[in-house]
Parts: structure tokens; sequence; C-alpha cells
């Protein structure tokens, strides 16, 4: 199953991200369960959320996934919704 995380970061946490920013893509390349990922932007292009399709096989891994990711352990989400996603184009 696909399963998309949706995060928006907490106001003027651009630093949070940016700190931890290597760590957070070194766990996406070393879970191997991410089919995308890429981050939100603001009107000025800087980072303001992320957007994960996890392909696991239950949302509680997709749970476990989220929790262990250095952003969320940085505390840098105002807001984290998990829900799942049915891929029809691409």
């Amino acid at each position: 199953m696909r399963v998309a995380l949706i995060c928006q970061d907490k106001p003027g946490a651009l630093q949070t991200r940016i700190d931890n920013r290597a760590a957070h893509l070194d766990y996406i390349a070393s879970t191997g369960i991410v089919d995308l990922a890429g981050p939100f932007l603001n009107a000025e292009g800087q980072m303001t959320g992320s957007l994960v399709v996890l392909n696991v096989d239950s949302m509680a891994q997709a749970q476990a996934w989220a929790d262990g990711d250095p952003y969320a352990k940085a505390g840098l989400f105002d807001s984290v919704r998990l829900q799942e996603w049915k891929r029809v184009v691409g």
C-alpha cells in the first residue's frame, strides 16, 4: 500500500530543516520504502513542509517511518498527516 506523509513545518523553523536535511535524506535512502519525496515551498521558494509517499505493508509501518524521520525527531513539524494514497498516473 502507498501512504502519503504530509507535513507542515513550524513557523520560523527553516534552520531546523536545514540542520537536519542531510540526516533526513540519508534516512530516506537507507530505509528503501520511499517512492517519492520533496519539500513544499512558500512564495519565496523556501522549504515549508514535506510530502513523502511511502510504499509500506501497513499504516503502522508508515507511522513508524514517520516517527523515525530525523525531521520529526528534531521537532520540525507543526502538523503531520498520514493518508493512504492510490497511484493512478506516473
